[in-house]
């Protein structure tokens, strides 16, 4: 006689929904903040995310301190650590939590709670080992149909960032070459030597 299998129990990186109901951005926020993780939604899909270790940290703090020097002499706009998130979509809801993020002056808004729906001007991520290439690719495409105008793939182990750009061109920056903040951050220049030293 066959015996019934058990439900195939969620991804790691998924978190049961509540039940009888999607996901919401109030849930988002209502999570308990005490467990370590951070959390994103995917499609209305609740994802959860591992802490980032200092060596992931160590690029985060290097490119917030580079955009923070910049934006001290051209206050164009606000950069953002990694625990700022943004609704990108609401149906499916999607909110991204991208590692660095800038938003331009005239497109923060004037709300003190939740999260800004909005893409960020500019998104960095600092790729992990861990991430596959199709969650990389799930990113790019969110932050890009959303209206980010640049991101950035930070790849520490490789020393490369990839660079794409709304208008469709795509760009990998080599250890040897600096980072241009393009039309989002006129002037912003940094070399790779300095991101990856």
């Amino acid at each position: 006689m066959a015996t019934a299998l058990a439900p195939a129990p969620p991804s790691d990186d998924t978190v049961v929904p509540p039940p009888g109901r999607p996901w919401t951005a109030t849930d988002l926020l209502a999570l308990d903040a005490h467990d370590h993780y951070q959390y994103e939604l995917v499609q209305g899909e609740l994802r959860q995310m591992s802490p980032a270790t200092p060596y992931h940290g160590r690029f985060e703090v290097r490119l917030l301190l580079a955009i923070g020097k910049y934006l001290e002499a051209r206050p164009i706009g606000e950069v953002f650590p990694g625990d700022a998130g943004f609704e990108l979509r609401a149906d499916p809801l999607t909110i991204r939590v991208p590692d660095v993020s800038f938003v331009a002056q005239a497109r923060i808004p004037q709300q003190a709670a939740g999260f800004w729906k909005l893409a960020p001007d500019l998104v960095i991520e600092i790729i992990s080992p861990s991430e596959t290439a199709r969650s990389i690719a799930e990113k790019v495409s969110d932050y890009l149909q959303a209206g980010t105008t640049l991101l950035w793939l930070v790849y520490p182990d490789q020393r490369t960032v990839q660079e794409y750009q709304q208008r469709g061109t795509f760009h990998i920056y080599r250890p040897a070459d600096t980072l241009d903040g393009r039309d989002v951050l006129p002037g912003f220049a940094y070399p790779l030597a300095e991101l990856f030293g």
